[in-house]
């Protein structure tokens, strides 16, 4: 009677109507009872599991920090390449002294070896230290915030190097054009101090989506000040053109290095906007980016050792270095030069200002433009000085 009760009640039956059941009954509503348990026991493991799984971040390792580890990877070969450089410019301006050239070479090679650094303890960090620590994963390490600010310091610092040489090759000439360029440059300093102040709000790489605007006007920024700067030195060198053919021909070669170095840097930067853009919730662009700083390095000095480059080319000289133990008397190889002996004593024209020994006043003038020309490969030139005492 009680088991007819409570199912024509549909209740869950009490202790009295267990009471009043048959040992059987009994039973078989404990096992109901015991079952009904185990499945709520389960679903409730199974939500907090599912729960779990949605707080625990899923992590694309290929395309986050094995995108960042090959950055990394090129951005050591690049470095390899800038102490080539270094090395280079370094033995074909020996016995010169201290120079402010000098002085900049060791300032880039100490950041750029100091940002290598960093970005080996970021990735070193997460790939070894927190090897299978997932939530370690998401956070960004103070490596990873403070190479950032070593790249613009590089990337900066070379635009700086350009815009003053802009200044010195517009002398007898408009400012306008290095006032212009100055100012552009001022702006792109605004716009990388306020990125690196919004990258120092995030702690999580998820809230670089962000600030991923601030990302995009500051590679942008350094993409258009690369033109503008390239655009300039360019105008400079096509106006001061000379009509001696090997002189002209030497300019186009500087011209070609100046235009190869900016676009090569123009094309890093873009390419970094590019994939963040495209692919905001990977590392690819980050990768990319890191390797500003490593490019920016061996563009500046490749100009520097520009003229190095082509003397070489032209006169395919077997032994390219100065000879240590020759002993340099400049007072033996000044001369007046004349309007025939231009295009073959352009190497004696052309002299870094490290290496200056024929004053100015020798030299034949050719108008306001020779001037310029002097100046301006002042900048990109070696010292060949030994080569001439040899030939």
């Amino acid at each position: 009677m009680a088991d007819i009760t409570c199912a024509s009640t549909k209740r869950v039956p009490s202790a009295y109507d267990l009471h009043q059941m048959e040992p059987c009954q009994c039973a078989s509503i404990h096992h109901i009872l015991v079952g009904f348990r185990r499945f709520a026991v389960c679903r409730l493991r199974l939500t907090m599991s599912s729960s779990g799984q949605d707080l625990t971040p899923q992590i694309n390792i290929g395309k986050t920090f094995g995108a960042l580890f090959i950055g990394v990877t090129i951005a050591a070969v690049l470095f390899g390449l800038s102490n080539v450089q270094a090395f280079i410019y370094f033995l074909t301006h020996a016995g010169t002294g201290i120079t402010f050239y000098k002085l900049a070479v060791i300032w880039f090679w100490i950041l750029d070896a100091l940002h290598l650094m960093l970005i080996g303890h970021c990735i070193y960090y997460y790939l070894v230290i927190n090897y299978a620590n997932v939530s370690a994963l998401t956070e960004i390490v103070w490596s990873f915030k403070l190479q950032i600010i070593i790249e613009f310091v590089i990337v900066y610092g070379v635009h700086l190097m350009y815009v003053y040489r802009i200044w010195i090759f517009s002398k007898d000439r408009s400012r306008t054009l290095p006032i212009i360029v100055g100012l552009i440059e001022i702006s792109l300093s605004g716009v990388a101090i306020a990125l690196v102040w919004a990258l120092y709000q995030c702690h999580l790489f998820s809230d670089l989506v962000k600030i991923e605007w601030w990302t995009f006007m500051t590679l942008g920024t350094i993409t258009f000040v690369d033109f503008v700067i390239a655009s300039s030195l360019c105008y400079l060198l096509a106006t001061s053109r000379t009509g001696f053919s090997s002189t002209d021909s030497f300019i186009t070669k500087l011209m070609v290095y100046i235009i190869n170095t900016g676009s090569l840097t123009s094309m890093c930067s873009m390419a970094a906007m590019i994939t963040c853009a495209i692919m905001p919730h990977n590392f690819i662009f980050l990768a990319i980016e890191i390797l500003l700083a490593d490019v920016y390095t061996n563009s500046f000095l490749a100009l520097l050792n520009a003229r190095y480059y082509t003397v070489n080319a032209d006169t395919n000289n077997p032994y390219p270095f100065p000879n240590p133990h020759e002993v340099y008397r400049p007072d033996l190889h000044i001369r007046a030069l004349g309007d025939e002996e231009l295009p073959a004593s352009r190497e004696n024209m052309f002299k870094h200002s490290d290496d200056e020994i024929v004053h100015s006043s020798r030299l034949v003038k050719v108008g306001a433009s020779s001037r310029v020309i002097e100046d301006l490969v002042t900048h990109f030139s070696h010292s060949s000085r030994l080569r001439c005492q040899r030939m």
